[in-house]
């Protein structure tokens, strides 16, 4: 990773020095009852050259799990680098955090307005902040997201094909699977990508929940990362991943046939053959039990955990297609 030797760099407004801790207060508006609402960004400058590394969550208000990795990563103190600058905004939708609602209160969702305008909706306002006073002096995010709808991800890295930046990263960070997937036009990770800053941008629960697999992956992936980049403190320890992840190159959803109640009978992350039982599908009145088959062979990344789901509902997403491995590389060369 190439990153500039700044003396000082500026966050909303603040010249910040080298060695200076501080919080600064990220806010766009106050509540409807006048009430205001403070949002804090921690820094953290070590006195040594180094990185500037933005840890950041809750651009959908509903997505807790997110929150709390970045949380642990202030409360142990991990944010406190052994060379360069660790950024850390826990909650960038403030406004739907409050209520647990993923939008904003205009309705709007923050991650498809970026880069968003000064005199705008008020979720573009909070985008246009982000990006004019936050990210300039970035050099590389972290981004923490969870599941929508009920649906659990299992722990997952989502970065854009033929970068082989990302590719090292992501290894690094270890999540079990790393999906290729575009960038979303006017999504945070898009104007990132425009302006040079390399992101991850992790998954993994389902909103409005926390779970502790889901928050372990996410703190030792952080951990990771920084003690590659030289950055995290020597008194913590850095596990040793006991797998690569697995890389995926395409996946489907599998949608419900019929409307009921459901079921899932395997476990996230579980690997599964075309044609074997995962769930089932029932009415409430007992005159039918429907067996939901794997359409697909793959790994299950997502699942449906809402017991009631209707005729074309997501039910599990299934890996369809995987970047063969070094050893499988390896073996395919040798048999031609």
């Amino acid at each position: 990773m190439t990153y500039k030797q700044r003396k000082v760099i500026t966050i909303l407004g603040r010249d910040i020095k080298v060695g200076e801790s501080c919080e600064l207060s990220f806010g766009v508006a106050n509540l409807h009852t006048s009430s205001s609402v403070d949002v804090p960004v921690i820094i953290e400058r070590s006195k040594k050259p180094g990185p500037v590394v933005l840890f950041t969550a809750g651009i959908h208000g509903d997505e807790v799990n997110g929150v709390e990795i970045v949380r642990q990563i202030i409360a142990k103190g991990i944010n406190k680098p052994k060379c360069g600058t660790i950024v850390c905004l826990p909650v960038i939708n403030v406004f739907g955090f409050i209520n647990l609602n993923r939008e904003f209160p205009d309705g709007r969702d923050l991650n498809r307005v970026f880069p968003g305008t000064k005199k705008g909706s008020l979720a573009s306002r909070v985008a246009n902040k982000l990006v004019t006073e936050v990210i300039p002096d970035v050099d590389f995010v972290v981004d923490f997201h969870t599941g929508g709808a009920g649906r659990f991800n299992a722990p997952q890295m989502r970065i854009v094909k033929n970068n082989p930046e990302l590719d090292l990263l992501a290894n690094i960070f270890n999540a079990p699977f790393v999906l290729y997937s575009k960038n979303i036009k006017k999504s945070f990770r898009s104007v990132l990508s425009k302006h040079g800053k390399p992101v991850l941008l992790f998954e993994g629960g389902k909103s409005n929940h926390i779970d502790n697999n889901i928050t372990n992956t996410g703190v030792n992936g952080a951990k990771r990362v920084l003690n590659h980049l030289g950055m995290l403190s020597t008194k913590f320890k850095v596990s040793k991943p006991k797998n690569n992840p697995v890389y995926i190159l395409d996946s489907r959803w599998q949608r419900a046939n019929i409307s009921g109640m459901f079921r899932a009978s395997v476990q996230i992350s579980s690997e599964v053959t075309k044609g074997d039982i995962i769930g089932n599908i029932t009415d409430p009145y007992g005159k039918f039990n429907h067996f939901v088959r794997a359409s697909f062979s793959g790994y299950i990344i997502n699942v449906n955990e809402s017991p009631i789901v209707y005729q074309g509902d997501a039910l599990f997403h299934i890996t369809t297609k995987l970047k063969p491995s070094s050893s499988e590389k390896s073996h395919l060369k040798s048999n031609l």
